[in-house]
């Protein structure tokens, strides 16, 4: 059917589409926890130096002193190139740093437990780690908190890196798994392909049911199909008895009704009589030909079907075939004459004798009284044997001679000669059936036709 899109195709953008959702969420998934990871780390950084700061808090006379440590400050440098501030304060009262640094909006619930909060800072965005450490100071305890801020540009590039990696990723998987979507979707219809195949390549009369190894998928759809052939063949093998049936019934009432009319005419003396009953003759002659071509069609389909392949000697087919037709060539002192050699095929005997004995018979009803047709067996090649039936009638007409070969078709220069324009369908059918061909053409010099059967040698 056309503007359906096939099955491969469709699949193929399923899985398609599943692999792009995938790599969507993957890349989300990805760029999440990268973020993520990065302010993770730059939490503990700042933990690590709030905490070092911290813990170089002391008292001296009474006050508290305090010493920064180059490595708080390294740690952070370590991470990014992004600003760093700082503010250790006893309550209101600012030891070192930035006065206006905000500390954390969620105080410290406890000494020694470090608290993060993200906020503005001279226009740019930081993300701030707090402490409380108590230090004893003239013999009382004072809260110092150190607070510890970073802006988070850094890290912004950083996790920008990593979801830009993560993209690319991304996209790669998208396009291996397309790649491999195609592959799995060919591979996957593989079966049906070969059962396409399978059944294409039979010929038109086999009909046997399909016996192949498949997926539990397509077990179904080789059931109908068998179903489906073995009802077609039932259809088929009704029709073919049907036909042979009734060309027997109407042979038989015909030849009776053919013996009436010949008693009839040589008992009358009125020549119109005789000019009736001669075209009754003729009507009778006509049915009763066509009704024994119709037999002869019906037994090459049926027989087609289970073809056999015996080993067949073209010479001795010829010369059967001659003998067969010899009274009936004798009748209009036609003589038939044989120019064979050993040619040996492989082929339905009963097929072969019919189809050739269709075609001699035509050579002889179409040639005139007292001429020869020729019955010839060649081998011109290793490979290839040929039948070559020649007489010395009107031809084959101007028309195309491909057209000879239809059923019921015959040329325009039959009139008056009984036919039904069965023999050289007949023959043809036969010939394909066995692999080879029919080829029409002239006789020598032009005179005549020439009705060539072509084989494959054994």
């Amino acid at each position: 059917m056309t503007g359906s899109a096939s099955i491969e195709r469709r699949l193929t953008v399923l899985l398609a589409g599943v692999a792009a959702l995938l790599s969507i969420l993957s890349w989300g998934m990805v760029t999440g926890l990268a973020r993520q990871a990065a302010e993770r780390t730059q939490d503990n950084v700042l933990a690590a130096s709030a905490t070092a700061i911290a813990e170089t808090l002391r008292s001296e006379q009474g006050e508290v002193r305090l010493e920064l440590p180059y490595s708080a400050f390294s740690m952070l440098g370590a991470i990014s190139e992004d600003r760093v501030f700082y503010r250790v304060a006893t309550g209101e009262a600012l030891l070192t740093g930035y006065a206006d640094l905000p500390v954390p909006a969620i105080s410290p619930p406890a000494q020694g437990r470090v608290v993060f909060d993200t906020g503005d800072y001279r226009g740019a965005q930081v993300r701030m780690a707090s402490v409380m450490r108590q230090v004893l100071a003239g013999g009382a305890p004072v809260s110092v908190t150190v607070t510890v801020a970073q802006t988070r540009n850094g890290i912004r590039a950083i996790a920008g890196e990593l979801s830009q990696l993560a993209a690319m990723l991304s996209v790669a998987f998208f396009v291996v798994a397309v790649t491999l979507s195609a592959v799995a979707a060919r591979t996957s219809l593989r079966p049906l392909n070969e059962i396409a195949q399978a059944v294409s390549r039979r010929g038109p009369n086999d009909l046997r049911p399909l016996r192949r190894a498949a997926p539990a998928e397509l077990a179904p759809l080789m059931t109908a199909l068998n179903r489906l052939m073995e009802r077609l063949g039932q259809s088929l093998r009704r029709s073919e008895d049907f036909i042979v049936e009734a060309a027997h019934r109407v042979r038989t009432p015909l030849a009776t009704v053919r013996a009436q009319a010949e008693i009839a005419l040589r008992s009358v003396e009125d020549e119109t009589e005789k000019q009736r009953l001669r075209r009754m003759i003729r009507a009778v002659d006509e049915s009763s030909r066509s009704a024994g071509q119709l037999l002869d069609h019906a037994t090459v389909a049926y027989r087609a079907e289970d073809l056999a392949r015996d080993l067949i000697d073209l010479a001795d087919l010829a010369a059967q075939t001659a003998d067969a037709l010899a009274p009936t060539a004798a009748m209009k002192d036609i003589e038939i004459r044989l120019e064979t050699v050993p040619a040996t095929v492989r082929g339905d005997a009963v097929l072969l004798e019919n189809a050739l004995r269709n075609v001699l018979d035509n050579a002889i009803k179409y040639s005139a009284e007292d001429t020869t047709v020729t019955l010839r067996v060649r081998r011109p090649t290793d490979t290839e044997a040929r039948i070559e039936v020649i007489d010395q009638g009107p031809g084959l007409g101007t028309g195309p001679v491909e057209q000879l070969t239809e059923r019921f078709r015959r040329g325009q220069n039959t009139q008056g000669i009984v036919g039904s324009g069965l023999g050289l369908t007949i023959a043809e059918d036969v010939i394909r059936a066995h692999g080879g061909r029919l080829e029409l053409g002239q006789g020598p010099d032009g005179r005549g036709a020439c009705v060539t059967l072509v084989f494959l040698l054994a």
